[in-house]
This record gives structure tokens, sequence and C-alpha cells, in this order.
């Protein structure tokens, strides 16, 4: 462990160390190997670090075969040599407020309710565990909050320990130690013990706090998302404007806001009812309006029509409400959407008719996929001839 600096000091944002070698990995990307380093592989549930080494930036960190290997942008022209590395210390540090705060919160749940931590994930913005329990609700959450929040304003030691397997039983370990050897303790006395290889500050107080977002089922267990530290208040600032750009846009204090959302979406549903609506006449009106410029005197009448980016669900209703309208009525409609020609073919019930060959039929001049009944039948293919020529072929079909 000598080599791993991050373990003797995790505060430590600057080194020096001696270049080993440098190599590509089956992918092409380079790598360095140092005689030590300050930066921190991923493990643990914990990201990697990011900073410089040589001038170069550091692109990954990761652990392989007890080697520590820096992927760089490119490689370092000049080896043999020590090399200064830098740490991204804004990343670190809040890597380490968020690792702790995530020891405390599984510790918090599990001292409460004995709800056990089996999973968990750092990301970019938030942090997840996943507790073994299938359900959760809010007054437990607070409960847990509250008692995570008030182990870090106690400002309690972190201690870090190495022990070996036989020494395990003097501590009440939150959970067993996966690893067998080299196996170290992160300590909150008298709160959690908890094997673990990631960095973390010298006290509770350092985490600054933790808020808990949400929480949602995850199988048999209950996926908690939660933000520590400095993110706390990046997460506070993002709502909090959302929150003031909704009090100007709905005019309403920010204590009375579901309510006024929850009236805009009543009224939202009233009006694009009203619209189906309104929608619906005018489908109605237009299908009257298809059935009267087609009759010419006869019994029969063969209505007709091509439209312009019409959607098969309006084609549909159209036929319908024609077909409904006059039982005697035939109907062809056809709509150019793009590159493809959609078709419905509909007939009242006072014909014989049969939709479905009489579709299959014109279905093959296009390539085109479809299917229906006796009575009603539609379908749609590739725009291989008009919506005139298929109307042309549907009409001399019948005749």
């Amino acid at each position: 462990m000598e080599n791993k600096l991050f373990y003797q000091d995790a505060y430590k944002q600057s080194f020096t160390g001696q270049v080993v070698r440098q190599e590509q990995d089956e992918a092409g990307n380079w790598y360095l190997i140092l005689q030590q380093t300050a930066f921190y592989p991923t493990g643990g549930g914990q990201p990697y670090d990011l900073g410089t080494i040589g001038g170069k930036e550091v692109v990954n960190v990761e652990e392989f075969d007890g080697e520590i290997r820096h992927y760089l942008e490119s490689p370092i022209e000049e080896l043999g040599k020590e090399v200064f590395g830098e740490i991204d210390w804004q990343r670190r540090f809040d890597h380490m407020q968020q690792h702790s705060g995530q020891h405390i919160l599984s510790a918090a749940f599990d001292y409460l309710f004995q709800y056990k931590t089996v999973s968990f994930h750092l990301g970019n913005e938030f942090l997840t565990i996943d507790i073994e329990t299938e359900s959760l609700t809010e007054q437990e959450a607070k409960r847990v909050e509250e008692l995570a929040n008030k182990i870090i304003l106690e400002n309690r030691p972190i201690e870090i320990k190495w022990v070996t397997e036989d020494e395990l039983s003097q501590y009440p370990l939150r959970k067993e130690t996966k690893v067998k050897e080299d196996i170290r303790l992160v300590i909150i006395p008298d709160f959690d013990y908890n094997g673990c290889g990631g960095t973390h500050p010298k006290a509770t107080g350092e985490v600054q706090a933790i808020k808990i977002l949400d929480w949602e089922r995850q199988k048999k267990n209950i996926r908690v998302q939660f933000v520590c530290g400095n993110r706390v208040l990046v997460a506070l600032h993002q709502k909090q404007k959302v929150l003031l750009e909704l009090t100007k846009l709905l005019n309403t204090p920010e204590k009375d806001m579901g309510q006024a959302v929850i009236r805009l979406l009543e009224n939202g549903k009233l009006v694009e009812k009203s619209f189906e609506q309104a929608r619906e006449s005018l489908l109605h009106y237009e299908a009257k309006e298809l059935l009267e410029n087609s009759k010419t005197g006869n019994e029969e009448t063969i209505v007709t029509s091509i439209f312009q980016n019409r959607t098969i669900q309006e084609l549909q209703k159209l036929a319908r409400y024609v077909t409904v309208e006059d039982a005697k009525s035939m109907v062809f409609l056809v709509s150019k959407n793009e590159d493809r020609l959609q078709l419905v073919c509909a007939r009242g019930t006072a014909r014989l008719e049969n939709m479905k060959n009489l579709i299959a039929n014109a279905l093959r001049l296009i390539n085109g996929k479809g299917g229906g009944n006796d009575s009603f039948a539609q379908g749609g293919g590739a725009s291989l001839i008009t919506g005139k020529e298929m109307i042309q072929h549907l009409v001399e079909i019948i005749k």
C-alpha cells in the first residue's frame, strides 16, 4: 500500500512520482504506471480521480493486478524521470463528501429500522443506495435524514484502521467485508464500522449535509436518491430557481404552488376535452360534406377523397361516419404522408362487397400491409403510385 498516497493522506493534492512504464492497452489507449501515486482508481463504488500528470490530462484511472493505470489524453514524451501529478481537488473532495455521506445514511437506515444497504452508486449529480426493504414511508425517510444530519453536526471523527481478518471480530461491522487481507475499516465511533477502500474526510462535519431527494421500488428493494455536501447547495439552487420561475409564470406564492399546478392541469384537461369534442364535430361535418358532394342520384354512393398528411385514425373516423350516415355508401380514402400512402376502404351495412379482399388487391401496388374485415379495412405502403391512381384502381375493381 506504500505506493497509494491517497491512503496515506486523502487531502494530498499534488505529488511527484517515478515513471515505471508507459504502454497502450488492447484498445490503443495510453496509460502510465508510476512508482507512487495520489490518483484514486475506480473502486468500491467511488469513481476515479481526474487531474494532470506531466502536463497531460488524466482521463481515467483503473487498477489491474495491483497496478494503477493512469490513462492519459496523449503519451508523455520524456520518460525515465520523475513527473509531477496534480489532483482535481474539487472532484476528489466531492467524492469524499459523497462517500462518507453514504456511510452515514446507510448506517442511519440500519440503526433506526435495520434496513441493510445492498448496493451503492455515486453518480455525477446524485447518489443512490438500494436498501433491503419493500417499502419506505415519508416519516421513516425524515427520521433517517434527521439522524444522519445530527451525526454530521456532531463532527465526529472518521477513523481509518488497517486490520487482519482475525481482528475483525473486535468491531461491530455493519456488513461483512469482501476482502480477506489488507482490510481497511472506516469508523465513525459508536455509530458505524464498515470495510471500505474509498477516500474520506477526517470528520463528519466536512460532509456538511445530507438531503434525501426521492425513492422508488427497485425489484424487492427501495432505491433511495440523495445528495451530500456541496451538492445539497447545488440541488437547492436549481430547485429554487425553478420555483421562482414558476411563481412568476403562475403568479402564485410558493406555498400555494401545488394547488396552482393542480388547477392548471385540470384546466388543461378541460381544454383538451373541448378540443377533442370540436375535432369530432368537424370530422362529422366533413363526413357529411364528403357524402353530399359524392351523391349522383343513384341509390349507391361511392365516396372518394385524397388528403395530405392525415392520420390513419382520422381516415378511419371519416369512413365510419360516412357509412353510418348512409348504409348504401362505399368509402375510399387515401392520404399521402411524405413517402407513404395510407388508405381506408369501408362499406355501409346495406352493401355486400368484401373490403378486406379489396384492400389486399390495392396494397399489392404499393408493397403495403394492412388488414380488416368484410366491411372495413385499412393499410399503407410506399407511394409508388399517386393517390389519384389508387382511387381509380379501387373504383375500377368495384365497377
